[in-house]
């Protein structure tokens, strides 16, 4: 590999890689760009998604460090928590999970389907908690009590995003050239969503390493431009340490546009629910309306008004999710 310092670290093969690179077709000729996908979606387990390319790097320190209990936190609807009680299950792991409650008057089948049945389903122990609670703190508490009744805790933060979990996209980034290079095909942009910003900042990190150009366009999902930028460029840069390749990211590598959220995190948007009927509907391709339906509504709105201009190649990193669309099926405008 070109990052030999990755070859060194523990790390548990979770995923189906590489993941599909495929061009949309019917996309590219509605929207009269060449649009391209990243099947992240499709890497398993339990119905995949980009958190397994980071679970396996965080995982492999847990077993490293002798751990029999994972304990993690994330939205009541997360994929994270999903996937990481996937990997706790595979490898014979207890997995105590805080799930925040982030989105106003949740109804029955966002509190209870989706990604919350699977939870339960893959054995998680689910814990709720009030938004802004200090989950730094909660889980500290729970690792003591894991300690008490004699096992050993491994905390993994929201959505597997610090410098261990990030290297899971710095792998991405450099498969994403290697197969750019077996089908010769150059892109001028790169479109994700950014969230806990592992995956922003860890594929800002595997191109620019590789001596990749790459633009990265982020669409955030959570909180304004400002503070996402910050955290994302805050982990590339320790992402970027941990691999002995500091400052091979520059400030302006991140950027992170956040006009898309609408009324805040897990709120579907008018261009979400577009966006998510028409790569249905037009591709067979699933969405979900929290990262990945807001990104891509991100990017057909870039396309629609003049930023990607013609002649330009996008792809789009799919992030997985699709559990999350049957707790919103009371939500989505579907015709």
């Amino acid at each position: 590999m070109t990052f030999g310092r990755l070859d060194a670290i523990s790390r548990i093969p979770l995923g189906r890689t590489p993941t599909p690179l495929e061009r949309l077709p019917h996309t590219s000729e509605a929207l009269g760009r060449q649009v391209w996908i990243k099947r992240d979606d499709r890497l398993g387990p339990a119905l995949g998604g980009n958190k397994t390319r980071k679970l396996e790097f965080s995982m492999g320190e847990a077993l490293e460090q002798g751990a029999d209990t994972i304990i993690t936190v994330g939205a009541v609807q997360s994929n994270h928590v999903r996937q990481a009680a996937a990997a706790a299950a595979r490898l014979g792991m207890r997995c105590e999970v805080l799930l925040e409650h982030r989105v106003r008057k949740p109804g029955n089948l966002y509190l209870n389907s989706g990604n919350v049945l699977l939870d339960r389903l893959l054995g998680a122990n689910l814990r709720e908690y009030d938004k802004g609670t200090d989950f730094e703190a909660a889980m500290d508490e729970i690792a003591g009590e894991v300690r008490a009744s004699g096992g050993t805790p491994y905390i993994i933060p929201g959505g597997a995003s610090n410098p261990v979990g990030a290297l899971g996209y710095v792998g991405c980034a450099e498969e994403l050239l290697q197969q750019c290079e077996a089908q010769d095909v150059a892109f001028d942009h790169v479109v994700l969503a950014s969230g806990s910003a592992g995956t922003h900042a860890g594929m800002a990190v595997g191109l620019r390493a590789s001596g990749s150009d790459l633009p990265i366009l982020g669409i955030g999902v959570n909180v304004p431009r400002d503070e996402q930028e910050a955290k994302v460029w805050d982990l590339a840069c320790a992402t970027a340490d941990y691999i002995d390749r500091p400052g091979c990211v520059s400030r302006q590598d991140i950027v992170a546009d956040c006009s898309y959220v609408g009324a805040g995190y897990g709120e579907p948007t008018e261009g979400m629910n577009e966006a998510v009927l028409m790569l249905a509907r037009t591709e067979g391709l699933l969405f979900d309306p929290v990262y990945s339906g807001k990104a891509l509504a991100g990017m057909i709105d870039y396309i629609r008004a003049g930023r990607f201009t013609p002649g330009q190649k996008i792809v789009f990193l799919h992030t997985g999710g699709v559990a999350g669309l049957f707790a919103y099926a009371d939500i989505l405008a579907i015709d």
